[in-house]
């Protein structure tokens, strides 16, 4: 991955619609070449899909929190149990003092308890520590650095 190839990204994570051509404009080549490029950080995974993204709070997601789930065994393998409750819109096995760390989006306070006691109900979990989120200050994109080599592999020029 080269600088070009950062720009784009960079370019797309801020506005996804915007033509080939503005893309090649902002990264210095054709609309063809910006086409091509994209194409080809699609193919190698670098971009995995193309989104919009929806102001939770106006769509019925205004109570943002973060649950710490405990468990009495690995919880490696409930991916599927968790992508079950529609709520969770991210979940991670983590390291530390909890197994897995899930943000939740609900509407009330009210939902975000029945998902607490849905949670419960998944094989292995022993607790959860729920974090409400009273505001956002920001979020980011990821960040799109020169010194890391995208590829698996790792092979070849970054």
């Amino acid at each position: 991955m080269d600088h070009i190839d950062r720009v784009l990204l960079t370019e797309l994570q801020r506005d996804a619609t915007q033509s080939y051509a503005a893309l090649g404009r902002a990264a210095g080549l054709s609309a063809g070449a910006a086409h091509e490029r994209v194409r080809k950080l699609r193919e190698r995974g670098v971009i995995r899909r193309t989104t919009v993204e929806v102001d939770p709070a106006v769509v019925g997601g205004g109570v943002l929190a973060f649950v710490m789930v405990d468990a009495r065994a690995w919880m490696g393998d409930s991916a599927e149990a968790f992508a079950a409750l529609p709520e969770i819109v991210e979940a991670h096995v983590i390291a530390g003092s909890a197994t897995v760390l899930v943000k939740v989006r609900t509407t009330t306070t009210e939902q975000l308890q029945d998902v607490l006691r849905r949670l419960y109900a998944i094989d292995g979990v022993s607790g959860t520590q729920a974090t409400v989120v009273l505001e956002t200050f920001f979020e980011r994109p990821v960040t799109v650095r020169p010194d890391v080599d995208p590829r698996p592999d790792g092979a070849g020029p970054v």
